[in-house]
């Protein structure tokens, strides 16, 4: 199965093209990869479910025409992996001692996720800070980048469980509720019970979100332009006004700038 899968990325790779980094974002639903070439607009981006990560998939990565592989991963045992796998070529794996165009203002930064790094250097890039990046993945992060003095920093932020994770809750540990598909409903009042999980999903993640982003501006004492990423984000985002744009491929923008400091 993993072979079959890999087969597909390969072809989209498109052999023989000068590429420079193998960018992997590695998070506990989905794993992307994408290719970046100097001068190269946008990421030819194809992903695997990360269950079906092996060793033998992640070694015949090795086929690519890359100089080096930046990775940000969540999940330690296919970061391992990946470590192993591309051994024979530079790597850089994103974690709090990378070299980053931020400061990081945190306790504990060992405990930041190499995403959510990503995140705030992607931002940073777009829009300077103030800025919150709220990702919407198999959780809801929220990274605040704001101004320490002169520089620019990570703050921290917010983790809360996803909108398929809270759904497939509902499904799975009661009797009655069904397993949803996620879209804007049709009204907040419910007519059937697809729609009230809907309802209660899509309009229950826009009050959270707008209720975080509020509290988040009053402990910055200034309102951060916000971005939004990850699956549900368009849904989600297209009720809130407090969203400035939806980037589709902003963790890999965050990749993609990290590599090019740390693997120079």
């Amino acid at each position: 199965m993993a072979f079959f899968v890999f087969g597909k990325i390969m072809a989209c790779f498109a052999f023989g093209k000068a590429m420079r980094l193998l960018l992997i974002d590695n998070s506990n639903t989905r794993t992307k990869f994408a290719v970046t070439a100097p001068g190269q607009d946008g990421y030819d981006i194809q992903h695997v479910a990360t269950r079906e990560l092996d060793a033998t998939l992640v070694e015949e990565l090795n086929a690519l025409d890359f100089e080096a592989a930046v990775i940000s991963s969540v999940v330690p045992e296919k970061a391992a992996l990946f470590r192993q796998g591309l051994s024979l070529r530079p790597l850089h794996e994103i974690s709090h001692e990378s070299t980053l165009s931020i400061g990081i203002d945190y306790p504990h930064p060992e405990q930041i996720g190499a995403d959510r790094l990503a995140n705030a250097v992607a931002v940073h890039a777009r829009v300077g800070a103030p800025a919150v990046v709220v990702d919407f993945g198999t959780a809801v992060t929220f990274d605040v980048v704001g101004p320490i003095g002169p520089e620019a920093s990570y703050l921290g932020g917010v983790i809360a469980p996803g909108l398929a994770s809270m759904t497939d809750y509902l499904h799975r540990r009661t009797a009655l509720l069904p397993e949803i598909d996620l879209a804007e409903p049709e009204s907040a009042i419910g007519k059937s019970t697809t729609e009230a999980m809907r309802a209660g999903a899509v309009y229950g993640y826009r009050g959270m979100i707008r209720e975080v982003l509020q509290a988040i501006q009053r402990e910055l004492d200034a309102a951060p332009t916000v971005l939004a990423t990850g699956g549900d984000a368009a849904l989600i985002a297209a009720g809130l006004p407090e969203v400035r744009e939806v980037i589709a491929d902003l963790t890999l923008e965050g990749i993609h700038l990290i590599g090019e400091r740390n693997l120079a």
